[in-house]
């Protein structure tokens, strides 16, 4: 379980396939208080630390998340929003974020807007009912507050210190991010489903 406050960046170092999953070596401040087995957040998409090596660590992306994700499409050199797993002794500053990922968007504008910058993505209309305005989002591991939703689009504003500590100040149109929506609202559409 996550928050969406994102701790760090890592650096993509390598991908290699193996057979039907993605290796990813990632590079980061955080590579030393790792453990192997450990769940860290990446772009939104929970996976597992199985090596570590100095300030470097692999993780392993399965087809499912491939197909789900936009992690097929790291490259070395990409920049990574790093999570780790929530500690329940504390605050959450975010809201409660699983890592699953239910699809992807795709950036259609972004605006800068005297400090700060305003961004409009397209999301899967198979969740239009989980996505209310005000409401939360976790967009590529980001807790983000969205307005201005229609049937296919949502708008969130990206304040400097998150510009400059994510890799969103690297998303331009076109650009494919991983959406997660709030895990409340997901209950309650089933619940109303199974009613």
């Amino acid at each position: 379980m996550f928050t969406g406050i994102i701790e760090t960046t890592g650096e993509v170092m390598s991908t290699r396939k193996d057979g039907g999953n993605l290796i990813i070596n990632i590079k980061s401040s955080i590579a030393g208080e790792l453990k192997i087995d450990q769940s860290v957040s990446h772009n939104g998409v929970c996976l597992t630390v199985t090596n570590i090596q100095g300030d470097t660590y692999e993780v392993v992306a399965v087809a499912e998340t491939l197909q789900k994700t936009n992690l097929s499409l790291l490259v070395p050199g990409a920049k990574v929003n790093l999570e780790r797993a929530m500690v329940f002794n504390g605050r959450i500053d975010g809201h409660l974020v699983q890592g699953h990922v239910d699809g992807t968007g795709t950036c259609v504008s972004r605006q800068e807007q005297n400090g700060s910058w305003l961004y409009r993505f397209t999301y899967p209309t198979a969740n239009a009912g989980l996505i209310v305005e005000k409401g939360s989002i976790c967009m590529n591991g980001i807790s983000l507050t969205v307005f201005d939703i229609t049937e296919k689009e949502f708008s969130v504003a990206i304040i400097p210190y998150t510009f400059a500590f994510t890799n969103v100040q690297f998303m331009h149109p076109g650009h494919l991010v991983n959406l997660e929506f709030d895990i409340l609202g997901k209950y309650v559409a089933r619940q109303m489903a199974v009613r």
